[in-house]
Protein backbone atom coordinates (compact mmCIF):
# COMPACT_ATOMS: atom_id res chain seq x y z
CA UNK A 1 0.00 0.00 0.00
CA UNK A 2 1.57 3.22 -0.87
CA UNK A 3 1.65 6.53 1.43
CA UNK A 4 -1.44 8.42 -0.67
CA UNK A 5 -3.47 5.13 -0.25
CA UNK A 6 -3.39 4.54 3.54
CA UNK A 7 -6.89 5.69 4.72
CA UNK A 8 -7.47 6.95 8.18
CA UNK A 9 -10.78 6.57 10.40
CA UNK A 10 -11.55 6.82 13.89
CA UNK A 11 -10.37 3.30 14.98
CA UNK A 12 -7.40 3.62 12.59
CA UNK A 13 -5.85 7.04 12.89
CA UNK A 14 -2.00 7.75 10.73
CA UNK A 15 0.57 8.65 12.49
CA UNK A 16 3.53 10.40 11.09
CA UNK A 17 7.29 9.51 11.36
CA UNK A 18 10.26 11.11 10.77
CA UNK A 19 13.09 8.17 10.44
CA UNK A 20 16.75 8.19 10.92
CA UNK A 21 19.47 5.91 10.32
CA UNK A 22 21.86 4.90 13.36
CA UNK A 23 24.21 2.74 11.52
CA UNK A 24 22.13 0.29 9.51
CA UNK A 25 18.90 0.59 11.69
CA UNK A 26 16.22 2.56 10.95
CA UNK A 27 14.19 4.43 13.90
CA UNK A 28 11.30 6.82 14.05
CA UNK A 29 10.14 9.86 15.77
CA UNK A 30 7.12 10.87 15.96
CA UNK A 31 6.58 14.12 13.87
CA UNK A 32 4.72 16.18 16.61
CA UNK A 33 7.75 15.83 18.31
CA UNK A 34 10.25 17.36 15.88
CA UNK A 35 10.59 21.32 15.75
CA UNK A 36 13.43 21.12 12.68
CA UNK A 37 16.52 19.00 11.11
CA UNK A 38 19.86 20.86 11.64
CA UNK A 39 23.18 19.96 9.44
CA UNK A 40 26.28 19.75 11.86
CA UNK A 41 27.17 22.94 13.31
CA UNK A 42 29.45 23.41 16.05
CA UNK A 43 29.17 22.15 18.99
CA UNK A 44 30.44 23.19 22.75
CA UNK A 45 31.47 20.46 25.05
CA UNK A 46 30.21 20.88 28.25
CA UNK A 47 32.60 19.27 31.46
CA UNK A 48 31.22 17.18 33.51
CA UNK A 49 27.57 16.19 31.02
CA UNK A 50 26.83 12.68 30.91
CA UNK A 51 28.34 10.40 28.32
CA UNK A 52 25.80 10.19 26.07
CA UNK A 53 25.58 14.20 25.65
CA UNK A 54 27.80 15.89 23.39
CA UNK A 55 27.67 19.40 24.55
CA UNK A 56 25.38 22.22 23.34
CA UNK A 57 24.79 24.40 20.47
CA UNK A 58 23.15 28.04 19.70
CA UNK A 59 20.07 27.54 17.91
CA UNK A 60 18.93 31.61 17.18
CA UNK A 61 19.79 32.82 20.26
CA UNK A 62 18.67 29.67 22.57
CA UNK A 63 21.12 27.36 24.39
CA UNK A 64 20.48 23.35 23.05
CA UNK A 65 21.74 20.22 24.47
CA UNK A 66 22.52 17.91 21.75
CA UNK A 67 22.47 14.00 22.75
CA UNK A 68 24.93 11.20 20.93
CA UNK A 69 22.19 8.78 19.34
CA UNK A 70 24.70 6.30 18.84
CA UNK A 71 26.25 6.84 22.49
CA UNK A 72 22.71 6.71 24.49
CA UNK A 73 22.23 3.36 21.99
CA UNK A 74 24.96 1.14 22.67
CA UNK A 75 26.82 1.65 19.47
CA UNK A 76 30.47 2.36 18.35
CA UNK A 77 31.20 6.36 18.30
CA UNK A 78 31.75 7.71 14.67
CA UNK A 79 32.60 10.91 13.90
CA UNK A 80 29.87 13.63 11.88
CA UNK A 81 30.16 13.80 8.36
CA UNK A 82 28.07 15.41 5.47
CA UNK A 83 24.82 12.99 5.95
CA UNK A 84 25.31 13.47 10.15
CA UNK A 85 21.78 15.72 11.33
CA UNK A 86 20.71 17.05 14.39
CA UNK A 87 17.07 16.64 15.02
CA UNK A 88 15.30 19.35 17.50
CA UNK A 89 12.57 17.72 18.97
CA UNK A 90 10.71 18.98 22.33
CA UNK A 91 10.71 17.18 24.99
CA UNK A 92 9.03 18.52 28.44
CA UNK A 93 9.06 22.07 27.25
CA UNK A 94 12.79 22.28 26.76
CA UNK A 95 14.15 21.88 22.66
CA UNK A 96 16.81 19.30 22.93
CA UNK A 97 19.02 17.80 19.44
CA UNK A 98 19.68 14.32 18.55
CA UNK A 99 22.71 13.57 16.45
CA UNK A 100 22.10 11.01 14.17
CA UNK A 101 23.97 9.36 11.28
CA UNK A 102 21.31 10.76 8.67
CA UNK A 103 17.81 11.09 8.03
CA UNK A 104 15.83 9.36 5.96
CA UNK A 105 12.17 10.53 4.95
CA UNK A 106 8.45 11.03 6.59
CA UNK A 107 6.52 7.86 6.51
CA UNK A 108 3.20 7.62 7.07
CA UNK A 109 1.69 4.49 9.41
CA UNK A 110 -1.93 3.24 10.79
CA UNK A 111 -1.65 2.95 14.05
CA UNK A 112 -2.79 -0.62 13.43
CA UNK A 113 0.76 -1.24 11.98
CA UNK A 114 2.63 -0.75 14.89
CA UNK A 115 3.32 -3.17 16.72
CA UNK A 116 3.93 -3.12 20.55
CA UNK A 117 8.16 -3.47 21.35
CA UNK A 118 8.57 -6.47 21.99
CA UNK A 119 10.70 -7.17 25.57
CA UNK A 120 14.57 -7.03 25.47
CA UNK A 121 16.95 -7.76 28.37
CA UNK A 122 18.21 -3.97 28.06
CA UNK A 123 15.76 -2.01 30.59
CA UNK A 124 17.39 1.03 29.73
CA UNK A 125 17.16 0.86 26.05
CA UNK A 126 13.27 -0.78 26.24
CA UNK A 127 11.82 1.65 27.91
CA UNK A 128 11.93 4.14 25.32
CA UNK A 129 10.76 2.11 22.68
CA UNK A 130 7.62 2.50 21.69
CA UNK A 131 6.72 0.03 19.09
CA UNK A 132 8.16 -1.16 15.70
CA UNK A 133 6.42 -1.14 12.17
CA UNK A 134 7.52 -3.79 9.57
CA UNK A 135 7.96 -1.38 6.08
CA UNK A 136 9.79 -3.12 3.33
CA UNK A 137 10.72 -6.68 4.74
CA UNK A 138 12.85 -4.49 7.57
CA UNK A 139 11.74 -3.11 11.17
CA UNK A 140 11.19 0.92 11.67
CA UNK A 141 11.76 0.68 15.58
CA UNK A 142 9.65 3.95 16.48
CA UNK A 143 10.95 5.79 20.17
CA UNK A 144 9.45 7.73 22.39
CA UNK A 145 11.15 10.68 22.65
CA UNK A 146 9.51 12.14 25.88
CA UNK A 147 10.71 8.28 27.91
CA UNK A 148 14.33 8.49 25.58
CA UNK A 149 14.92 11.70 28.05
CA UNK A 150 13.23 11.52 31.31
CA UNK A 151 12.14 14.74 33.47
CA UNK A 152 15.05 14.38 35.46
CA UNK A 153 17.65 14.87 32.50
CA UNK A 154 15.69 17.68 30.78
CA UNK A 155 16.24 19.50 33.72
CA UNK A 156 19.80 19.13 34.10
CA UNK A 157 20.00 19.57 29.95
CA UNK A 158 18.32 23.04 30.49
CA UNK A 159 20.65 23.81 33.45
CA UNK A 160 23.97 24.14 30.58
Amino acid sequence: MSQQEKVENDNDPILQWVTYYLEDEVYGINVMQVQEVLRITEITPVPGAPHNVLGIINLRGSVVTVIDMRRSFGLSPKEPDEMSRIIIVEVNGNAIGLLVDSVAEVVYLNQSEIETSPTVKNEDTSRFILGVANRENSLLILIDVDKFVDEDETDEFSSF
